[in-house]
């Protein structure tokens, strides 16, 4: 019998249960939690496509680089205002509504929120007034200052956007944060932008647009929250372990922090030893491998309450089965978006402007650094999720350091091409460190027989491809990349189902039938 602590709320019948519960239903509870999330980033994904396409289309490489340098302060001035605590929310609310502790859950949730109010503040306002120095200065841009003014005043609604979608993830309810950020926050950014295209649309109201955005859903996920556990209760009903807390979130701050950089250096460094027209044609790039990302991180979110549930109970055996097969499924998925990145660069890059083509090489780079990561699996939240919270931190330094040095190295001479080079290296390096720890400290490898299974229907959609591209070159008329991507997911599709699926991927498709048989059943009776 399955613990009834990790069981799923709505439970699939008995009948399609059985033959497939007993191996992981920590897993099904993972893949319910990942789909939920992933439903959601497909909206997110389909929305920033279009915001992307529209905001390249209006402003042109150079305004919309403007846009992502005042993007990227924001989540900078956001991350150190979050102080660890998002990573402390999810991890300490599993373990305390998992344990029926209500003083525990509301302590956590007053150092949680008030962190980030009181540093979000702080730091946005800094930002604010040293906006036109560091313009001048640091990016010798000075249509940037008006655009990090604006990114000071929304650091604390981004801040507290965050740490309360971490605390809804903590009760393992990944509905709310999905609904909040990924499908109401992106469509608001869509249908604000629509609607000032007309009248013209600049760098600092982009970015207001994404604040309006952020301020809206930060209510709504407040208001989520209270549902799950009332807020209006006395303030000294709580009780505060700061100390466990502030042991816990100070190393994952400094490693989340160094995280936070890493992902943005490239951005900072491309506008400040290059150009802004640079920082555009790598954030297109970025933006277009988002789908993928989205899935591998759907995963990662669901997972994280898990792991951290089923490392304090011990259960080492479903732990190592989740980490295999949520490794695999976010393999699978992966892998033909990959290929089609490889395959047809220019064509996807120049759905946003001839000017934008020039990306087509960093695409392909970027895209592999996202298989790589992938393809690891869920290795960095094993390590955070189980306590590890100082090899997260050496980590998270070598691939800062990492990361800073290639970058610093080769975007002077190649730009773009630079950026995308040093991402690949440094995912590929701190993926691979990151698998032989948690081969160290758990014994636990994410691979196995079933990997077989994509690598030979990857091998058949890219022979396919191949062999079409002889006939109808996409080069000759780019219209044929869209017939050959689709022939390609066909193709990769049809070998995966007849191939065979394993165990805990019936498992998880008897447990959606399931849930769509009782739909049925509830539209049939109304």
């Amino acid at each position: 019998m399955s613990n009834p602590a990790i069981e799923t709320p709505e439970s699939a019948p008995a009948a399609d249960a059985r033959p497939y519960a007993a191996p992981a239903p920590a897993t099904l509870l993972a893949a319910k939690g990942g789909g939920i999330a992933f439903t959601g980033k497909l909206v997110t994904f389909a929305c920033r496509f279009a915001i992307t396409f529209l905001l390249a289309r209006l402003m042109g490489a150079g305004q919309y680089g403007l846009y992502n340098l005042g993007q990227t302060a924001l989540t900078i001035a956001a991350g150190l205002a979050v102080f660890g605590m998002d990573s402390a929310l999810v991890r300490y609310i599993a373990i305390y509504h998992g344990r029926r502790d209500e003083a525990g859950l509301w302590g956590v949730l007053q150092a949680g929120l008030g962190t980030a109010a009181v540093l979000g503040v702080a730091l946005g306002a800094g930002l604010h007034l040293l906006a036109e120095p560091i313009a001048a200065r640091v990016f010798d841009e000075p249509q940037l200052a008006p655009v990090l003014r604006v990114a000071g005043l929304l650091a604390p609604f981004l801040a507290l956007n965050i740490v309360l979608a971490a605390a809804t993830q903590g009760f393992k309810q990944m509905q709310h944060a999905t609904i909040a950020r990924d499908i109401v926050q992106p469509l608001i950014r869509l249908a604000l932008i629509v609607a000032l295209a007309a009248v013209g649309l600049s760098a600092v109201g982009a970015l207001t647009v994404y604040g309006v955005a952020i301020a809206a859903t930060s209510i709504q996920l407040l208001l989520s929250l209270n549902r799950l556990f009332a807020l209006r209760r006395p303030l000294r009903q709580a009780r505060h372990r700061l100390r466990e807390l502030l042991n816990f979130s100070l190393p994952v701050h400094l490693s989340d922090l160094m995280t936070t950089f890493r992902e943005n250096v490239q951005t900072l460094l491309l506008g400040a030893l290059n150009t802004v027209t640079s920082v555009g044609l790598f954030a297109v790039a970025n933006q277009v491998n988002l789908i993928g990302h989205f899935f591998h991180t759907s995963l990662v979110a669901a997972s994280n309450p898990i792991i951290s549930e089923l490392h304090d109970r011990g259960d080492r055996t479903q732990l190592a089965r989740m980490y295999q097969t949520t490794t695999k499924w976010s393999f699978t998925v992966n892998l033909p978006l990959f290929l089609t990145m490889a395959l047809f660069p220019a064509a996807v890059m120049s759905i946003f402007g001839a000017s934008f083509a020039d990306g087509a090489t960093a695409l392909v780079l970027l895209a592999g650094a996202n298989m790589l990561d992938a393809a690891t699996g869920t290795c960095g939240s094993i390590i955070d999720m189980t306590g590890h919270t100082r090899l997260k931190l050496v980590n998270a330094l070598v691939r800062l350091g990492l990361s800073l040095g290639l970058s610093a190295l080769l975007i002077p001479p190649w730009g773009v091409l630079g950026a995308a080079v040093a991402a690949l290296l440094v995912v590929g390096t701190t993926n691979l460190l990151r698998l032989a720890e948690v081969f160290v400290l758990f014994r636990m490898l994410p691979y196995n027989a079933s990997f077989v299974k994509p690598i030979l229907a990857g091998a058949a959609a890219l022979g396919t491809a191949l062999a079409l591209d002889r006939a109808l070159p996409t080069a000759a008329q780019p219209a044929y990349a869209a017939l050959h991507t689709a022939a390609l997911l066909a193709v990769y599709a049809g070998a995966i189902l007849a191939l065979g699926l394993g165990p805990e991927d019936r498992a998880v498709l008897a447990r959606v039938r399931a849930r769509l048989g009782r739909g049925k059943g509830k539209g049939r009776k109304r």
